[in-house]
């Protein structure tokens, strides 16, 4: 017995391969539950409805307010701040940009991204919400009431630092962007296929430190192009700034798509608000909410595939930016 896959109409299967060719959201492979499979994806399918609802409710708020919105994620330290930080000075003076900023507890991303000119909402998942390794879309509903989205042009949802669960949770975004560091090895495409399959762009971090490890650049683009053919590849140093150019340009061509309402055909206004209570910490705002949430698993719509076996063959060309030698590092 495979996979799962739930079908917009709603019905559930499972596949003995992964040779189909229609749309299916993953919800995991519960065969090895012999007594309780058919009833956990029974409640996963109740979870993605609801999450689903919050997710079209956040993005209706954000697109009736012309806000466009990127879920930024990554594994725990690839640099996703610091690239905020540089993305803040350099795109500030021309975009109004907010962050609401994830992390399982302290404020400590969201105070180094504060005093330059972004709004920015924290949300500790451990304040309320189970200390998940993820946000979804009940825990970004309730960092949007602090902010004031007639007041920006730009969201980016920095997410918890985790390479797996994040990618899986619709929260309302219009884009997913993913930052990847070269320290975390090639392998990883391969090994967690999920993020970097969800992910746009794919900004590759940390490329200053290439002359010093051995990172086989090759190697990880054909197992990104693997599983994800269509990602855009930026090859950048949020430290020295290489690469932030190409980035805010991405983030600028987001900005300029029209927002989407829905992502359903339901017009009505559904303001799922979970009770919660604000404290001040300077320009930064955060919510210890007592409400319960529910889990989503986003939909992955893809023909890419990937080997098992981690073998290699000839790849066609992944489009790459901010590489500015073979070894995608300056001299």
């Amino acid at each position: 017995m495979g996979r799962f896959h739930r079908h917009a109409d709603g019905t559930v299967h499972d596949h003995d391969s992964d040779e189909h060719d229609h749309d299916h959201r993953d919800v995991g492979d519960h065969s090895g539950y012999l007594d309780t499979g058919t009833e956990r994806v029974e409640v996963l399918e109740h979870i993605l409805a609801e999450n689903d609802r919050i997710a079209d409710a956040n993005r209706r708020d954000l697109a009736a307010a012309g806000v466009r919105t990127v879920n930024l994620m990554s594994g725990p330290g690839a640099g996703k701040t610091t690239l905020l930080r540089r993305t803040i000075a350099a795109l500030g003076e021309r975009v109004r940009i907010g962050v609401l900023e994830g992390d399982i507890a302290t404020s400590l991303d969201a105070d180094a991204l504060s005093g330059l000119g972004a709004q920015v909402s924290l949300v500790n998942t451990s304040a309320g919400f189970g200390g998940e390794c993820h946000l979804d879309a009940t825990m970004v509903r309730s960092g949007l009431g602090r902010l004031g989205l007639d007041k920006l042009d730009l969201l980016v949802i920095e997410n918890v630092g985790n390479l797996v669960c994040p990618a899986e949770f619709d929260v309302g975004q219009d884009a997913r962007a993913m930052v990847y560091a070269v320290t975390e090895g090639e392998e990883k495409p391969l090994k967690y296929p999920v993020m970097f399959r969800a992910a746009a762009v794919v900004v590759v971090n940390k490329v200053d430190l290439l002359p010093h490890l051995d990172f086989d650049m090759a190697r990880f683009l054909g197992y990104l192009n693997d599983v994800n053919p269509q990602a855009k590849v930026i090859h950048a140093s949020a430290r020295t700034g290489q690469g932030i150019d190409q980035w805010c340009n991405w983030l600028l061509d987001t900005l300029n798509r029209r927002p989407q309402m829905t992502n359903t055909d339901n017009d009505d206004h559904d303001h799922a608000v979970p009770h919660a209570h604000d404290h001040s910490h300077g320009e930064v705002t955060h919510t210890h909410s007592h409400a319960t949430h529910d889990h989503e698993h986003t939909d992955h719509s893809h023909d890419e595939h990937e080997h098992d076996d981690g073998t290699m063959h000839d790849h066609p060309h992944v489009h790459q930016e901010g590489l500015e030698d073979d070894h995608g590092h300056d001299h």
